[in-house]
């Protein structure tokens, strides 16, 4: 699948368009082959519902220290259905395998639940669709 596609896809799901799939899908069309997982396995429901795999990757990219990721898996389990519950209860899973570091390392990603994100360099592109 051409970077265009699978990128129409991902938006499509999780609201939004991850800058890098832009920035890769146009630098390093081989490199975007592996982005085609996220589509293919973290977007769509299987033996866990895609919510589920999204809190997921919320905690291991908060585990990996990395705050744009967060930010993308924030914007990313809203829009696939996920309560402030649910998402309060993956930041004590955090805290609990990652500490106090990685709830730090949402610090953004939760201003998005909050509804006070700013535009600071969070490397989402907003999606052309609304839930």
């Amino acid at each position: 699948m051409e970077p265009k596609k699978v990128i129409k896809s991902i938006d499509d799901k999780m609201g939004f368009t991850p800058e890098i799939l832009n920035m890769m899908g146009e630098m390093n069309p081989e490199l975007f082959e592996h982005y085609k997982k996220c589509d293919e396995v973290i977007q769509e429901d299987g033996a866990l519902s895609s919510k589920v795999k999204v809190l997921m990757s919320l905690a291991v990219m908060a585990s990996q220290r990395c705050d744009a990721c967060c930010e993308s898996q924030m914007r990313s389990a809203i829009n696939h259905g996920a309560t402030k519950e649910e998402i309060m209860e993956t930041m004590n899973v955090i805290f609990i395998t990652s500490g106090a570091p990685g709830v730090a390392t949402c610090r953004k990603a939760l201003k998005i639940l909050e509804g006070n994100e700013g535009h600071s360099g969070h490397g989402c592109m907003p999606g052309k669709r609304n839930k």
